[in-house]
Order: structure tokens, then sequence, then C-alpha cells
């Protein structure tokens, strides 16, 4: 049986030997991708300073905040920003900002609820005074019910 799958296996060979692979033949041809160009420099605008200012105070949502800010277009701002806090508190943001320092903020938290400083009670402890005078009891003397064994070995090991 193995002569006959080797014969088999010589024959299917040696008809597969006759036929070449088929060339491969791409059906589109490869993009063309031209040179990168160089990219032209951001042009250069002309100065733009500008100057806002907004507040909200709505009584109903207690939504109070205002902020104000002036920029003088070359990089250079300066402005704040203000919102009352959960606690009444105002917070006051002042900033600064450059293209040398970058931004630098101040903050600053204005009134609110201050907690009142609590103060232990002014009593004193009273004094620990007895109901009863404690029992005397005189300590057991030590006796012991038997006598400990003394140890005497049964042999004498040979070294």
């Amino acid at each position: 049986m193995a002569a006959k799958m080797i014969i088999f296996a010589a024959c299917v060979a040696s008809a597969f030997a006759q036929y070449s692979a088929p060339a491969y033949k791409p059906a589109y041809s490869a993009p063309a991708y031209s040179a990168p160009k160089a990219y032209a420099p951001e042009p250069a605008y002309a100065p733009t300073p500008y100057n806002f200012e907004y507040s909200v105070n709505d009584p109903h949502t207690y939504d109070v905040h205002s902020q104000s800010e002036y920029s003088d277009g070359n990089g250079y701002v300066k402005g704040s920003y203000s919102l009352l806090e959960a606690d009444g508190s105002t917070r006051t943001v002042e900033y600064t900002a450059d293209d040398y320092n970058g931004f630098n903020a101040v903050v600053k938290n204005e009134g609110g609820y201050k907690a009142p400083a609590y103060s232990a009670p002014a009593y004193s402890a009273p004094a620990y005074k007895p109901a009863y005078s404690a029992p005397a009891y005189s300590a057991p003397a030590y006796k012991p019910a038997y006598s400990a064994p003394a140890y005497k070995p049964a042999y004498k090991p040979a070294y």
C-alpha cells in the first residue's frame, strides 16, 4: 500500500511540474507621489488688543459671578474673575499671563460662614469616692503538693 502511495505522489508531482506558475500582474498601477512641499511661514498679523467684562447676579439660583480681562495684543493678558461659593464666601482670582512668565494667578477667599469656636464645658469632674471599703485578703502560702523527682540516668553511655 505504501508503494502505491509513493507512485501516486510521484505522478502528481510530475504532472504539476509541467505547468509554470502564472506571472503576477497587478490590476492597477502604483500611485505616484510628488515631493513634499515646504511649508510657508505663518503670516504675521497686526496686534489685536481686546478688553471685555461681564457679570451675572441671579438671586433665584444663587448664580453670582463676574469676569473681566484685558490684552494688549502682543501676548500680555491681565484679568480677574470672582464667584460666590456654596458656603457664602466669594472667591476672587486675579491673573496675568505673558510669553515670558507664563500664567500666574492669585486666589483670595473672602467672607463666608465661620463656625463658632468650641470651648469645653466649665465644670470639674467629680472626685471618686467609693461607697464601701474593699475587703482585705491575705495571700495564700505556696506549698507544693509533691516533691520533685531527682533525675538519675539508668545507664552510662559509652563514648
